[in-house]
């Protein structure tokens, strides 16, 4: 791996450091701040990730059309100004619940256009049979900083209040901007556009006008038809989109349950959100061992049956013994979660020709990422009506049972990585 590779993952690390802060302290702001409802929290759920529904295809044909270093450094930066303006606003006392509204949907806009143009650079700067290893170091840097950053967020919060502890974040975004933009990688998004059946003929500039031409219903079309073709990737959409709805509901439920209900300090509900990073630590250096021993199909298809159950135990125990058993339980998630999500990233970047990867990509994240929003609302109503510990256990019982849809699609342990 180069030295772009490395200040790529530096950036990263950083940005997940400082996003896990705000996991933290962005409901808690909303919670303890400004005296929100179970509904509002709900809402302001929805509106982090509802994005991914309202851009998050055409963010694919951008991505396609256009360089990404750029994308990911513009997107870094806005996020970094848009987050500095709670603590000001807090500062001046002039917080209100709109403005955390308004900077939420502002934060879910840039990491769609982030996400979806970091999962399609990395192939610009790893080879294809290095793809494992790179994105399990990504996932390495990126669960050190998921471990790390709900227990500094908790510890923020404690120390200066929620609004102030969003300074770590803005500033991480600022720093990661920094970094990318000396990033170094060969793109070429003149011909991202192309067809995947067109062929290499004409002049390259002639190519390029022809793609911006085309429609963006048909450019949208192609990365969900590719999708949708593929047996793997369209199974692991389904169970992406029911884990990420469980997701939206946890996001409501934790600090509604954990904070709201059981009374757990700001500090220890930090770290208790920081026990599922402490696994996906674990994991991610053996997914590109236990994909080059198995084979993909196995390694996704195993490592999904186990976070199948492996999420449910906390449910049958009671308030006092849940505190110790759902840590427990949510590392162990953590480490099979960590490998499918390395093995099944790899297949997909691995297969996609590169003018269709940030379609594809961006397919992905809409059917995934657009049931958060949904999830969130559905847990915000949950709450209000039947308190946190339903939402809670609704999300993590979801957690478990979305794997279920590449568990029951014995296909995928036919899926074996192709000859470089």
């Amino acid at each position: 791996m180069g030295g772009d590779f490395w200040r790529f993952t530096w950036a990263n690390g950083i940005t997940q450091l400082g996003t896990q802060v705000t996991v933290v302290a962005l409901p808690l702001t909303a919670l303890l701040t400004l005296d929100a409802s179970g509904f509002q929290l709900g809402v302001l759920s929805a509106l982090q990730t509802i994005a991914f529904l309202v851009i998050g295809l055409p963010a694919g044909v951008w991505v396609d059309r256009m360089r990404r270093r750029p994308i990911l450094v513009w997107a870094d930066l806005a996020r970094g100004v848009a987050l500095l303006t709670v603590p000001a606003a807090a500062w001046l006392g002039g917080l209100t619940l709109p403005h955390v509204y308004a900077v939420a949907l502002l934060l879910g806009v840039g990491t769609v256009l982030s996400d979806v143009a970091q999962l399609s650079f990395v192939p610009a700067i790893v080879p294809k049979d290095g793809l494992e290893r790179a994105n399990g170091r990504l996932e390495v840097t990126k669960y050190v900083s998921v471990l790390a950053g709900p227990g500094v967020g908790g510890w923020l919060v404690a120390a200066v209040t929620a609004p102030f502890a969003l300074l770590a974040d803005a500033l991480g975004y600022l720093v990661s901007g920094f970094l990318l933009s000396g990033v170094r990688a060969e793109e070429e998004p003149g011909r991202r556009g192309a067809r995947a059946d067109e062929k290499p003929e004409g002049r390259p500039g002639h190519r390029a006008s022809e793609t911006r031409a085309r429609g963006l219903r048909s450019e949208v079309a192609e990365g969900i038809s590719f999708v949708i073709r593929d047996p793997v990737l369209r199974r692991v959409a389904i169970g992406g989109a029911l884990t990420r709805l469980a997701l939206g509901a946890c996001a409501v439920g934790y600090p509604l349950y954990l904070v709201a209900e059981l009374g757990l300090s700001a500090t220890a509900y930090g770290l208790l959100l920081s026990a599922a990073a402490a696994g996906a630590l674990v994991g991610a250096p053996l997914a590109a061992r236990l994909t080059a021993r198995l084979g993909v199909g196995p390694t996704i298809y195993g490592s999904a049956a186990a976070s199948t159950v492996l999420y449910l135990p906390a449910l049958a125990t009671g308030p006092g013994w849940r505190l110790a058993v759902f840590p427990v339980f949510s590392a162990l998630a953590g480490v099979a979660g960590v490998v499918f999500n390395i093995a099944q990233l790899s297949h997909r970047q691995r297969i996609t020709p590169d003018h269709l990867l940030g379609r594809v990509n961006a397919s992905m994240r809409f059917l995934m990422w657009g049931a958060t929003p949904i999830g969130g609302l559905a847990g915000g109503l949950l709450g209000e009506w039947f308190g946190g510990y339903a939402v809670f256990a609704a999300g993590v019982a979801g957690l478990g049972l979305s794997y279920l849809a590449v568990v029951l699609a014995p296909r995928i342990m036919r899926t074996t990585v192709p000859a470089s």
